[in-house]
């Protein structure tokens, strides 16, 4: 059981890997997946597990997301980037348990997925994911980058705009369907924004002093 139940109203970095640096996220199709169970598990309660909900809605038996949206929400996501072997999160918890919960609903589904994709049986994470408390604005601030800048970090892309599977692109973009509600927690603009990630001075010389957020 955890020491320090993590509380409502308080953002958290939440780290997630899988079993001995097992690729798990292997085509657009997976990391398009995740991005779809992270925004459906968000809701408090949803009405039954996601891979059930797309074959109802494309027999038009259950109501869109975007009816469903108006329901409550376990969490809000404030940042993500979905890696080949491990996500990063920066989550707001919003419901008692709401955290937990959403991790817990969100791997089982992921899970699911991938074994009978890829007909194999077993456990794809490491056991519980990693959490831990962003006490300020400017620490956030600072996380964003760094969880955006994880794709250019590890040499999968040049530019972190060119990996598709991060909010980086939302940041910058503000998209109408956009996953995150980073503007609720986060004042910036994207020209702003943009020039701050792509400060390289500046990122390494700050690296230091987010260390113990970073959870790798």
């Amino acid at each position: 059981m955890r020491k320090d139940p993590l509380r409502n109203g308080y953002l958290y970095h939440i780290c997630t890997k899988s079993i001995a640096g097992y690729i798990i996220f292997r085509s657009h199709e997976d990391y398009s997946r995740m991005k779809e169970m992270m925004k459906y598990y968000a809701l408090d309660n949803p009405p039954v597990k996601y891979s059930l909900y797309q074959k109802l809605i494309l027999s038009s038996n259950i109501g869109s997301f975007q009816e469903l949206s108006n329901k409550d929400r376990l969490i809000d996501i404030i940042t993500y980037c979905i890696m080949p072997t491990h996500i990063h999160l920066v989550l707001c918890q919003l419901k008692d348990d709401g955290i937990s919960l959403y991790m817990k609903n969100l791997l089982n589904s992921y899970t699911r997925y991938f074994n009978i994709k890829n007909n194999r049986k077993g456990p794809l994470w490491q056991g519980r994911f990693k959490s831990i408390l962003i006490q300020t604005d400017e620490q956030l601030f600072h996380l964003t980058r760094y969880i955006h800048l994880n794709p250019t970090s590890d040499s999968l892309v040049d530019k972190p705009e060119d990996w598709k599977y991060s909010s980086y692109n939302e940041y910058l973009n503000n998209p109408d369907d956009a996953l995150c509600s980073f503007l609720k927690y986060i004042e910036t603009k994207p020209e702003s924004y943009k020039t701050f990630v792509e400060t390289r001075k500046d990122y390494q010389e700050r690296l230091s002093e987010i260390k113990h957020l970073c959870l790798e």
